[in-house]
């Protein structure tokens, strides 16, 4: 299969509405997907490489750069195999042997091809193929039911796995199995804990951590640590691992979140969390299998109590089960008190299903807002062509100037996208940057919902939004009334006043 098959089925997809004609379009290709091929296919899909991390960032994504092919001559597999060279290069020379590798293949692609390639290493891909939509398009290829495939996919860990057994004619039963990942279940918003409970119905209510989503999988005396994305990192994380062998039980897989804590018992920023230098601490809050005996099926509610026999109060997350909004406005209001983002709210009689599914799980936490001023904006793709998209957004600086926080395309309506094009545009500083990048006055400011910031060493200011989102443009301000970069700063460690 050539490369160019995906990446003009991704276009396509990208510039079509409807749910039903993504599907169909994707299931043709995946139809056509050669033996072995699905994981790799289904990766460049939805922009996540079946390799994991490349080890390729946006400073070599930037400054690796090659003349596009004039017409398109590489195969899947192609891209798949320098994707794998990529990922398993490591030592000394590593940084050069990957630019090498990189600009290789970036000269043997067409302009269309490029385009995609980098979206997908950067994590970037914006084309209307998310996970969901993949997933059916691959039970609608095999002909398979849409909920065998998913759980197939969550109890495998990935949705490529799961695809090429369905295209294969391969039965989908499988069952959990210690040591294998599982696909996280994700929650949805809601603004308010009374929000959350009117979907949820009688619920337990959960301290949210701002910490990293891990999953322990423990089997006699070997135990995985699994990230979010599945990423197993049990030798960096010792601590977690001495937690899991001092627990009586020989095998469990648990959910949970592992936190950084100063010395007074207080939680550390996620940044400080993510060091390699910090001790952490697991508090869980789900339990998949006890002693061989899978629990995925079961409700939330027999998974508490199983989790609560099993592990010590230390181990497990601050919780109450109520269907009363008082209450766990109370409970939530604690967790702020502690230092916690706010809370979880999970219906007690929900299965335990991957990716953000129903309204089983809802988070409620604080919206933070800061007023930002535009200082470029990315010509868009697929559905958004003609538009002015993804907006870069600075932060107020010394003496006039700007300093960039963050980029962010999430809010933006088709009527706002139609109005800021046209607002931007007469705001043009030059010729769009790599033809696509249009540097603009700095004088339209934009309020932003965020959940907060991190350290970043990408933007100038050595802070970066997390989860940014447009909520309108502030026509009544002047880019001398944005916030600052001290106030954008000061959310560091501390969580983000509200704006």
């Amino acid at each position: 299969m050539q490369y160019e098959d995906v990446v003009a089925a991704a276009d396509e997809v990208a510039r079509t509405a409807a749910r039903s004609a993504k599907v169909a379009r994707l299931a043709d290709l995946l139809r056509r997907v050669p033996p072995g091929l699905a994981p790799a296919v289904v990766g460049l899909l939805v922009g996540e490489p079946r390799q994991g991390r490349l080890g390729v960032g946006w400073a070599t994504l930037r400054d690796v750069r090659a003349a596009p092919a004039e017409a398109p001559s590489v195969t899947v597999a192609e891209v798949d195999g320098v994707l794998t060279d990529l990922a398993g290069t490591s030592g000394a020379g590593s940084q050069r042997r990957r630019d090498e590798l990189l600009a290789g293949l970036l000269a043997r692609l067409t302009e269309a091809e490029q385009w995609h390639l980098v979206r997908v290493m950067g994590g970037e891909l914006r084309q209307g193929a998310n996970e969901g939509v993949v997933a059916d398009a691959v039970a609608k290829a095999a002909g398979v039911p849409g909920p065998a495939l998913r759980r197939a996919a969550m109890l495998l860990g990935d949705l490529g796995t799961a695809a090429q057994r369905a295209l294969a004619g391969e039965s989908l039963e499988v069952g959990l199995t210690t040591g294998v990942g599982v696909q996280p279940m994700l929650a949805g918003t809601a603004a308010t804990v009374a929000d959350a409970l009117a979907l949820t119905g009688p619920a337990s209510v959960e301290w949210k951590l701002d910490g990293a989503r891990v999953q322990v999988h423990r089997s006699g005396d070997d135990v995985k640590v699994f990230t979010r994305s599945l990423r197993e990192i049990g030798g960096a994380v010792p601590e977690i691992v001495q937690a899991a062998l001092a627990l009586p039980h020989r095998q469990f897989v648990a959910d949970g979140e592992a936190l950084g804590l100063d010395e007074d018992g207080n939680p550390l920023a996620f940044q400080e969390t993510m060091q390699a230098t910090t001790r952490l601490r697991p508090f869980f809050f789900d339990l998949l299998s006890l002693d061989d005996t899978s629990l995925i099926d079961q409700p939330l509610a027999d998974r508490k109590a199983a989790l609560s026999a099993a592990m010590p109060g230390a181990l497990r997350l601050p919780t109450i089960d109520t269907d009363d909004p008082v209450l766990a406005d109370e409970f939530a209001a604690a967790a702020l008190a502690a230092g916690h983002e706010g809370v979880m709210v999970k219906a007690l009689d929900s299965r335990y299903q991957a990716g953000r599914r129903g309204t089983a799980w809802r988070k409620v936490k604080p919206v933070h807002t800061l007023d930002l001023v535009v200082l470029a904006a990315e010509w868009g793709h697929g559905r958004r062509t003609g538009w002015l998209s993804n907006l870069h957004l600075g932060a107020r600086g010394p003496e006039g100037t700007f300093v960039m926080v963050g980029k962010t395309f999430k809010g933006l309506t088709d009527e706002l996208l139609a109005w800021q094009t046209t607002a931007l545009r007469t705001l043009a500083v030059g010729p769009p940057e790599e033809g696509y990048i249009q540097h603009v006055r700095p004088e339209l400011v934009v309020e932003v919902a965020l959940d907060g910031v991190q350290r970043s060493r990408r933007y100038p200011g050595g802070v970066a939004l997390r989860f940014a989102r447009v909520r309108r443009y502030r026509p009544d301000k002047m880019a001398a009334d944005a916030d600052p970069i001290e106030r954008v700063q000061a959310m560091l460690g501390r969580g983000a006043a509200a704006g």
